[in-house]
């Protein structure tokens, strides 16, 4: 529009001179060589005009003629390059979309017309990746990072590669020099401090997430949590050799973040043991109260190592004064009274748990029976029915079941992954493989009978056999690490059983006697172990 603007305005000027001219007419005398040129004004000006235009008309002409190899090269020039593009255009659809043929044939059209665009390095390692050339890929990262434009990702495509092999060194080195250069970068910051983390290198990673905090890869909260982990972690591996730097380490995570479980516990274990039990003992309660803890109970009632099993029961119903806790407390409450004796309060705590129990239920069940009343079987019974109750919460990470509370996920490098909860049920299904044909084969259903004898013995076998005309199989019982008495031996004969139909039965451990007969009292039916 602008250019539109000046042209009519040039025209105008010109109408508006020309007209000037014709209005104001004159004569022009020109003597040159003794000749005398005698024309108007207007004509003169005309002609002039006229031999200006010729003057710069020959002279572009003459330009255009030295100038013209130089103009097809760079026609040349210009027609490859958008040939170039066009490959890297196709080659990058090609390599996402899978087709290896296409992908290949494009990239070394690319590398051909465009080898020093920087897309065309990145459709050439992408091709290479695709075909599974590792070699090729790391050298057209290689190349990619002599280049200012495409440094960063040159180093990213370096680093992948180095973990593909399990170079965790040069992927380490791959990723601090890609976050020296750009401090935003997201992956080569959470690269490098899962690095640290893995290596245990706590001090190393606390750096880590103080840089990735700086470059705005993390928000302030995250950040402030994730540094009370890795402190946490710093103490829990300075406890085993230098137990002042552990509390003070255990003492800043706190700070930071005051209901973190493991540093509650770890700071309360290392004050108790240099004679701060109160302070220890306040620590506990105030977490307690907003998040109550089996790992906290434990603590708690452990604070004084000289303390006897009544002393440590009595701390334990102190702290659920404070807070009931639900399960946990019941748990950690039930878990005293049977160190103390006191088979009383344990029954009492344990008798609300019954409407839903669990593994932890059913095991201390078993430990009141063989307590309070020395009944091994029924003791036994409890422990046969804890491997089909539900699991009870435990720190739980990615799959990954841990006994203690660890600062990062030994899958992922993930931190503060650890969460208290129920596991994933294990789907666990009697079939064995083969590697014939005719694909896996079920195992031989096994029924169970139950014993003669009072006393526990290995429950009797009998196999069904998958087809009335096959002679039935028979199947050996492993038995477990107990190793039950030898049966009595008995003159009575056992007549054999009729054929039914196979249905799976619930598999006792062998040295279980199975189930009560059906004369059990209505009331102890559905809590065996005497729960009423």
């Amino acid at each position: 529009m602008t250019r539109v603007i000046v042209f009519l305005i040039f025209v105008a000027a010109a109408a508006l001179a020309g007209a000037w001219l014709i209005e104001r007419p004159g004569n022009v005398t020109i003597v040159w060589l003794g000749h005398e040129i005698k024309t108007s004004l207007t004509v003169a000006v005309a002609v002039f005009a006229i031999s200006v235009l010729a003057v710069i008309t020959l002279w572009a002409s003459v330009r255009l003629i030295f100038r013209w190899p130089r103009i097809v090269a760079q026609l040349r020039r210009e027609r490859q390059k958008r040939r170039g593009q066009l490959a890297v255009s196709r080659g990058l659809i090609a390599v996402a979309s899978g087709d290896m043929r296409a992908a290949k044939r494009l990239s070394y059209e690319a590398e051909r017309f465009a080898g020093d665009e920087p897309l065309a390095l990145l459709l050439r390692a992408q091709n290479a990746q695709l075909a599974g050339d590792r070699q090729r890929a790391d050298s057209a990262f290689r190349e990619m990072v002599e280049h200012p434009d495409t440094r960063l990702l040159g180093l990213r495509g370096l680093y992948v590669e180095a973990q593909r092999r399990g170079d965790a060194v040069a992927g380490l080195r791959y990723a601090e020099d890609a976050a020296r250069q750009a401090p935003s970068l997201t992956w080569a910051g959470q690269a490098v401090l899962q690095a640290r983390c893995a290596a245990q290198d706590w001090t190393g990673a606390l750096q880590a997430l103080d840089a990735s905090q700086k470059g705005g890869q993390i928000d302030k909260a995250a950040a402030r949590r994730q540094r009370a982990v890795l402190t946490t972690a710093q103490a829990l591996a300075a406890e085993p050799t230098d137990r002042a730097k552990a509390r003070q380490s255990a003492l800043a995570a706190l700070r930071l973040v005051p209901d973190l479980i493991p540093a509650v516990a770890l700071s309360a274990k290392l004050e108790a043991e240099a004679g701060n039990a109160r302070k220890a003992a306040k620590l506990i309660e105030a977490a307690w109260r907003t998040n109550p803890h089996p790992d906290l109970a434990e603590v708690y009632a452990y604070l004084r190592s000289g303390d006897s099993a009544r002393e440590r029961l009595k701390r334990v119903q102190n702290l659920l004064r404070i807070n009931a806790a639900g399960r946990d407390g019941a748990f950690a409450l039930a878990r005293a009274a049977l160190d103390a004796k006191d088979f009383t309060v344990a029954r009492a705590a344990l008798l609300p748990l019954g409407g839903e129990p669990t593994q932890r239920f059913a095991l201390l069940m078993a430990e009141l029976e063989e307590g309070e009343h020395n009944d091994v079987g029924r003791g036994r019974e409890w422990m046969s029915r804890a491997l089909r109750l539900p699991r009870d919460p435990v720190w739980t990470a990615d799959g990954v079941v841990s006994e203690r509370w660890l600062p990062v996920s030994p899958v992922t490098g993930q931190i503060d992954a650890f969460v208290w909860k129920t596991p994933v049920e294990e789907l666990a299904a009697p079939v064995a493989f083969d590697d014939s044909p005719a694909g896996p084969t079920p195992l031989p259903i096994a029924k169970l009978e139950p014993a003669a004898e009072p006393e526990p013995i290995a429950p009797i076998v009998e196999v069904v056999p998958p087809a009335p005309v096959k002679p039935a199989l028979e199947v050996t019982v492993v038995p477990a690490p107990f190793v039950p008495p030898a049966p009595k031996p008995s003159t009575e004969t056992t007549p054999p059983a009729k054929p039914r139909d196979a249905i799976i039965p619930v598999i006792h451990a062998p040295d279980d006697p199975g189930p009560e007969p059906d004369k059990q009292p209505e009331q102890n039916r559905r809590y065996p172990g005497g729960l009423t």
